[in-house]
């Protein structure tokens, strides 16, 4: 045990003084392993520390240890607290993961490290940047109001050629849906080039808010090998499209935390859209290692990304924690958000937006909605509106009335009897 990394008197008042950021894990120790000293073993490797005390360690340094001030080894629980001294003053959402979620994983002495919560004192939510462009804004630029921003990701994600792929965009927009997002893997490959798809879809999206009256959003994913060209995606992409009419995805899990805040630096006025990709790997609640979706969700509004998927509560098709994705919604854009272990105060840091994502359709809306509690977040739901019997327009036809049954307070049966493209969604897809 390295004692000089145990914490366990340190004060609630020293603790929240601003001087620390905390952290709660689940930790698995290996068979033998003491619990008490295998906490004070992560709190060296994720600080200061090597597996033994070291003669060049100084007063100074032994003051930017991370000390462990709880443990409950029935629960399997560990919670740190860091020195904000030890990180990067730049704001740097990478380095900070390096230290709590990086190489501490792969110490031989852990069956198991989950990262749970964490807390952020204002000194260092200060240093981030946060989102710049929010929901609010995305709202305003679409000129609507108490209802979720109603999207779809164009299906089949990979294999259409620019013109078929900018087809459905406005078949989705003419059936009345506001946003369509490039799926994660759509880049610049060969058979639908990038400049060519923006091209097309910018065709289609003036041809559509021509009939329509009424203004869209094309999400674009500008991940790229190396931060150049994803600037000069973005530039090429500013260049061609409306201010407002576009927002800038980074796969941000694969593409990673310098992508991330490089986009929000770089382009300010833009709506930041983080796809998680990836991210199952960590957030998966039967992963021994890793970290739980709120983590996902608080680092992204600190890097400054606009939305970011936080999962579908249970309701969609992809594997998710209930609990895990409605505090990860709550983290993403409350001023006050409660964590498993740490109520977190933003201090003005704006929101970030939910993004619901996989497994949806028209008659699951109104129950997402509950679950979230609130119309504040973007569902884009892709096989849900282009398997419709009907295809594309229908579907979207389908999910704006599912938005106005609950707006009026109806069910979506109720609401079918006069509306064929919803009651067709019903019955394609089950009540």
């Amino acid at each position: 045990m390295q004692k000089q990394y145990l914490g366990l008197r340190l004060t609630k008042k020293e603790l929240y003084s601003g001087k620390y950021l905390l952290a709660a894990f689940t930790m698995l120790p290996a068979k033998g392993e003491d619990f008490k000293g295998l906490a004070t073993e992560v709190a060296a490797e994720s600080s200061t520390g090597s597996n033994m005390r070291v003669s060049t360690a100084t007063s100074f340094s032994d003051d930017l240890n991370a000390r462990v001030y709880k443990i409950d080894p029935k629960k399997k629980l560990a919670f740190l607290a860091y020195p904000l001294e030890i990180f990067d003053r730049g704001g740097n959402v990478q380095n900070v993961m390096t230290y709590i979620a990086g190489n501490v994983y792969g110490m031989s002495t852990l069956n198991g490290l989950r990262l749970e919560d964490v807390w952020f004192p204002k000194r260092f939510l200060d240093q981030f940047d946060g989102p710049a462009y929010t929901l609010r804004d995305l709202k305003k630029y679409l000129g609507i109001g108490n209802r979720p921003i109603l999207g779809t990701i164009v299906k089949p994600k990979i294999g259409l050629k620019p013109v078929e792929f900018a087809k459905v965009c406005y078949e989705f927009w003419a059936g009345g849906g506001d946003f369509v997002k490039f799926d994660e893997p759509q880049a610049d490959q060969v058979f639908a080039p990038f400049k060519d798809v923006i091209r097309e879809v910018n065709k289609q999206m003036r041809k559509v808010v021509k009939e329509t009256g009424h203004k869209k959003v094309f999400s674009i994913n500008i991940s790229a090998s190396d931060l150049d060209t994803m600037i000069e995606r973005a530039k090429f992409v500013r260049k061609t499209m409306k201010r407002g009419s576009y927002a800038f995805l980074v796969d941000g899990v694969t593409a990673g935390w310098t992508a991330v805040q490089t986009i929000r630096r770089k382009f300010p006025d833009v709506f930041l859209h983080f796809h998680r990709a990836g991210h199952g790997a960590y957030t998966r609640p039967e992963n021994a290692f890793g970290y739980s979706v709120p983590i996902l969700t608080k680092f992204g509004r600190l890097a400054g990304s606009s939305g970011i998927h936080t999962g579908t509560a249970g309701i969609g098709k992809m594997k998710g924690d209930v609990r895990e994705d409605i505090t990860a919604v709550h983290s993403a854009f409350d001023k006050k958000s409660q964590g498993f272990f740490y109520e977190q105060d933003w201090k003005g840091m704006k929101p970030c937006a939910p993004i619901a994502s996989g497994g949806l359709n028209p008659t699951k809306l109104a129950r997402l909605i509950d679950a979230f509690g609130s119309t504040d977040f973007i569902t884009t739901m892709g096989a849900g509106c282009h398997s419709h019997p009907d295809g594309t327009r229908a579907g979207a036809m389908a999910l704006v009335q599912a938005c106005e049954a609950w707006q009026k307070k109806k069910t979506i049966a109720q609401y079918a009897k006069t509306r064929p493209e919803l009651a067709k969604a019903i019955e394609r897809f089950g009540d």
